[in-house]
Order: structure tokens, then sequence, then C-alpha cells
């Protein structure tokens, strides 16, 4: 990722839907001004979601997501239309578009149901109104509707213009660490730098957490654990708080004095994308693992693993340690979250920095759904290492 380049998870997500003849690609590719979609006259062209970041005006930094037909037939047309009801957990915006000239099949009704009970803003684009006469006569099937024609381009402006409209609702001003510090605060960013790090670069929390902090006029100081106790000594002051990465949690415990508030990466990206206290309450449920319980560990992004991997390693090795049982451990990445979690007695997800906080909800409240309880790498540890209180307790706004 480029060095002013917005996260993918802190862009608005729009995907498009539609059925294999609706022309939802072409109208794709004209919102867009790119060849995003490849395009043909033969049903199904699209045969699996098509992801793009880009800027798109008057919206902003969006993630464009074009997917295959929701009409699509056969055992792998079910398996594509699986993939394109997936995108509806990451959706902020739906885009339904629709034949003009044959209307409103079933098929689309049952999206438009489902993207209300997902409660996802939606837009029903009536597209080829190039070959509707009386138009203007017609009444909207749904309140949030357009007319294009993605062939002449009549209409595409406007359709944009709605676009930024419905998206500019869903945004909020939460923020990932400003709100617990004031300006000129000084704040410890304990960054472990071992052959799991990227090399040359910090990974996205650390750095989206340096950037909200500068944002406000606070002062990041950052350092590795083991340089921890020397900037301490080097500050005139205690900082106001300290933030550290969760595999070295215990130890930065030890080494920050009391009255200095702490917390860690993973349990900041909770709280901006999840869900607090339904995670806190998930951490609860290894006291009652047994031999053999099935327990989920997933992660929002996909990265290659190395020895010591938190998710595949270190948290298994810690949940047997306090525990004192030998659970099953499953192991999901990127976009492979179950729908079905009712088999698992836990779910252990990453902070999902990758993950817009739609689909991180998403997955929250499947789980919360299916009464599987579910936590956070960094809430979990802190439990397990008896440091939860003192971390959640960090997380009050001074503002």
């Amino acid at each position: 990722m480029g060095l002013n380049a917005q996260p993918s998870g802190e862009r608005v997500h729009i995907g498009f839907f539609g059925l294999r003849n609706a022309g939802k690609s072409s109208v794709v590719n004209r919102v867009t001004g790119q060849t995003l979609s490849i395009v043909s006259d033969v049903k199904g062209t699209t045969t699996d979601p098509v992801q793009k970041a880009m800027e798109l005006l008057p919206i902003g930094p969006v993630v464009i997501i074009d997917t295959p037909g929701i009409d699509d037939e056969g055992e792998l047309g079910l398996k594509r239309v699986g993939k394109t009801r997936q995108v509806l957990n990451k959706a902020d915006l739906a885009v339904l578009v629709v034949d003009a000239v044959e209307g409103i099949s079933s098929w689309e009704e049952e999206m438009i149901r489902l993207f209300e009970k997902k409660e996802i803003p939606y837009l029903v684009v009536y597209n080829k109104m190039d070959l509707l006469t009386g138009k203007s006569e017609q009444e909207p099937v749904v309140e949030h509707t357009a007319y294009v024609s993605a062939r002449t381009r009549e209409g595409i402006q406007q359709l944009k213009e709605q676009m930024a409209r419905l998206t500019s609702q869903e945004t909020d001003e939460k923020r990932l660490a400003a709100d617990l510090v004031k300006p000129f605060d000084t704040v410890i960013l304990v960054v472990p730098i071992d052959k799991a790090a990227p090399k040359g670069r910090l990974i996205l929390p650390q750095q989206q957490v340096i950037r909200d902090l500068l944002d406000i006029g606070a002062m990041p100081f950052v350092c590795r654990e083991s340089e921890l106790s020397e900037t301490f000594a080097k500050l005139k002051e205690a900082p106001a708080l300290v933030i550290t990465d969760s595999q070295v949690f215990p130890l930065v415990d030890r080494l920050t004095p009391p009255q200095v508030r702490l917390t860690s990466f993973s349990i900041l990206f909770a709280r901006y994308k999840g869900d607090l206290k339904q995670a806190a309450e998930g951490a609860k449920a290894l006291e009652m693992i047994q031999d053999g319980d099935p327990i989920l560990i997933s992660e929002g992004c996909t990265h290659h693993r190395q020895c010591g991997d938190i998710g595949t390693e270190k948290l298994p090795d810690w949940i047997r340690q306090y525990t004192g049982k030998a659970p099953e451990f499953h192991f999901t990445s990127g976009t492979e979250f179950p729908e079905d979690v009712s088999g698992y007695k836990l779910i252990v997800h990453c902070g999902g920095c990758m993950l817009n906080a739609r689909e991180m909800k998403s997955r929250l409240r499947s789980a919360a759904d299916q009464e599987i309880p579910m936590t956070n790498y960094g809430i979990l540890i802190a439990y397990m290492k008896g440091i939860l209180k003192r971390s959640m307790g960090a997380l009050e706004p001074v503002r």
C-alpha cells in the first residue's frame, strides 16, 4: 500500500448486484469511468466478485465490487451466488441493477429484502432507459430509485450523486485513539520487530494509530519492547497512554507503571470496528473449554504464516496453557468466515484492520445470532494474563 493510499478497511464499500442480463457490469464501468469488469452479450461473464479500490467523485475513496449474477445456475453458479451474498456482509451501499425493460423479478425482490434485513442503504437502478418510452410516468418501485443507460451514459452522473448522498449518511467520527488523549500528550507505542514484522515498514494498525494521534497534535513515541524502560526514563513526565502489540502484552504490563494507562492495538480496533462488551464477555467462554472443543481463530487479512505466528501458534499455545485442555483449533483468513459457526465453542478474531466496520460487525452479529461467544486477540490475551481490567480502563475518552 502506498504512503498516500487510504486503507481498504477505511473506504466506503459499494457492491453492485443484479441478474446476468441486466447490464450490471456495464453500469459499473460507466460509474467508475474504467473498464473494471469484462462486458459481453453472453450471460454470466462476471464469474467472481471483482473488487477495486479507487477514488470515485463525488464520494471519495471507495472499494467497488462487481458481483456475479444473482440468478447464476448449476453447482458452480450456486457457489458464485454464495460469494455474491457474502459481499453483502461488507457493503456500505448496495446498488441493484435491473433491466428496465424486463422490470423487477422475484430474484431482485429477494435481494431487496436482504438489503433491508441487513440494514444496508441501497439503490435500485433501472438500466437500459434508452429503450423505454414514458419513463417519467413510471412510479418508483422503492424509495431510492434511479434510471440510467449504460449505453448512452444518460443518468450516470445523477446516479453517482445519489450514491454519494447515501454513503455520506454512513460516515461517523469514531476515532482509534485520538479521543483517549489530548493535544501535546505523549503516547508510547510498543512495536516488536521480529521475523514476522514486515521488512522496512510498520503494519497497518500501527500506521493508523500513529496517524490518528498526529491528527489531534498528540506526540507518539515508538519503541520496541526491549527499549521500553529506557523510553520511560528519557521522558520528563509519564505518558498519557501506552499502546502495545498484543503478543508482548504481559511484558509491557510489567514494565509500565500502574498509574499509566495501558491498552493494545487489537483492543483499540475492537472498540473502533466491533463490540467491546461482546468481545469481553466472549473471553469468559475460555473457562468452559474442554478437551476436543472446536475453537475458530479468524484473521481478516491473508499473510504468509511464519514460525511463531500469533494466530496459528502463540494463541493456541496460550489457550492450552490457560485452560489446561486440548481444544481443536480451526483457522480462517481473509474473506473465509463461515456463515454457520454454530459448531464452535469460541471464536477468536483479530482486530480486523483490513476489514471495514460493516463486515466486522456482520461477523460479530452472526456469532451472536447463533449464540457463539466471540472475542478479540488483544482482549483474550489480556484476559488470560489478568490485565483485561487495566486495558479496558484505558479506553475512557478524555474529551
